[in-house]
């Protein structure tokens, strides 16, 4: 008898208990995507037709989402492609028991309608207690348009030549800030911006003066800028967008801006990432004037850009809770790194793999401290380790120097350690 009529039917698969179960867990297309793979392979010979229901619960995703969970071992501690800041288990958890029915605009005592995230505002509020008030909308771009949106919209906003940064996938400041319907008047040049250049531009139309950190480049040499203390003197709102989102000063960054310290030294408005240095969720932050604040939060645009109830979770989880895993990885001691990769190219070599523990240096990445670097360890393996790696479970990626792989333990909690050894074991094997 022809093999290919020996496969079982769909329905007769589909009714396994296995896969049954599988279904309240992943729904009912993603465990017939993995019967029809498996009734392929059958019809190709590669399994026996007995053998399709094993293989299709073989073949089942740990999610019913396409996204894997990921090892960073890139060195990269804000990896961008890789969904920048890992949360918290607090704010994991948080985010878990959000996602059902939950009090996000009621208040369970008056039974009434209550403040959007009023948990997340107070943690920000007590992270930052210079803001007058706060906001949480879905990015820091977001941040900045509805900012300018709000101030505006039909006016201009005065800011320097050599702030008008690109930030990920092609984006531009300008171009975010003029779809808005306000006007820029660039001002300086792209090294060197006066006082002065600001004093001859601001003027009755000007909504707001913009002091963006340029996040992810540095300027060299014959170079000039005005601090937000003399900004302050123009006599209009002084907007800085920070970036990275740090909302105090971190000894181990000492150039990098924080939000604290840019609202002391006169700042009205400061706009920020929560899933950067903060290590929280994707969100943008708006934190300064009540006044200010408040026209933000009523513009039209700010529902539109409002986050759901797990960002909001998250955040609050985040900024209460204990350290993020980012703060974790930024501060990890570089002895305790070379130990660890010493221990794990032990464990590699015995086994038979070419594995040897080398220094490294480690970045934050994601648009943060450019050109600061931290001292770091790896394991060096073979170049062609690198694939097998990155399409194995879980997923482990590192980066490629000088034709070996380096997997950059510096973002790696230590707990995982084994994970990485058994994942290098099976690719090697």
């Amino acid at each position: 008898m022809d093999q290919r009529r020996r496969v079982p039917r769909t329905d007769a698969v589909l009714a396994d208990p296995r896969l049954v179960a599988a279904e309240g867990r992943l729904g009912r297309t993603v465990v017939k995507e993995a019967v029809v793979r498996a009734q392929s392979r059958a019809r190709q010979g590669g399994i026996e037709p007995e053998q399709v229901a094993d293989a299709a619960v073989e073949g089942l995703p740990p999610y019913a989402a396409s996204l894997r969970p990921v090892l960073n071992l890139t060195g990269v501690i804000v990896h961008t492609n890789l969904g920048r800041a890992p949360l918290s288990r607090a704010a994991a958890e948080a985010a878990t028991a959000a996602a059902g029915y939950t009090d996000v605009e009621f208040d369970l005592v008056t039974g009434v309608r209550a403040r959007r995230g009023r948990g997340a505002l107070d943690a920000l509020a007590a992270a930052v207690p210079g803001a007058q008030d706060a906001h949480v909308v879905n990015n820091n771009a977001a941040a900045l348009v509805l900012v300018a949106t709000a101030l505006a919209s039909g006016g201009e906003i005065v800011v320097s030549r050599g702030e008008l940064v690109e930030i990920g996938d092609g984006f531009r400041i300008p171009d975010l800030l003029v779809s808005t319907g306000a006007r820029l008047r660039e001002v300086g040049t792209t090294n060197r911006t006066a006082y002065a250049d600001y004093e001859r531009t601001v003027g009755p139309e000007t909504g707001f003066v913009l002091k963006v950190h340029p996040s992810n480049f540095r300027v060299e040499g014959f170079t000039g800028s005005v601090g937000i203390e003399r900004l302050t003197g123009l006599g209009v709102p002084v907007v800085a967008d920070i970036g990275s989102g740090l909302l105090t000063r971190e000894r181990l960054l000492p150039d990098e801006p924080d939000a604290a310290s840019t609202l002391a030294a006169g700042a009205d408005l400061v706009t920020a990432s929560a899933d950067k240095l903060l290590g929280g969720p994707q969100a943008g932050l708006l934190l300064g004037r009540r006044d200010l604040v408040e026209r933000c939060r009523r513009h039209p645009l700010a529902r539109a850009l409002r986050v759901g109830k797990t960002t909001l979770a998250a955040l609050e989880a985040t900024l209460r809770g204990p350290e993020p895993p980012v703060l974790g990885a930024l501060r990890a001691d570089p002895d305790t790194l070379h130990d660890r990769a010493r221990a794990l190219a032990a464990e590699l070599s015995s086994a038979g793999i070419d594995a040897v523990a080398v220094p490294s240096l480690a970045t934050v990445g994601g648009g943060g401290a450019p050109g600061v670097t931290l001292p770091s360890a790896a394991v060096s393996l073979p170049g062609r380790l690198a694939v097998p790696l990155r399409t194995g479970e879980p997923p482990v990626v590192g980066r490629i120097e000088a034709g070996r792989l380096l997997l950059d333990l510096r973002a790696l909690p230590r707990e995982r350690d084994g994970e990485v050894a058994r994942a290098v074991l099976r690719a090697g094997g």
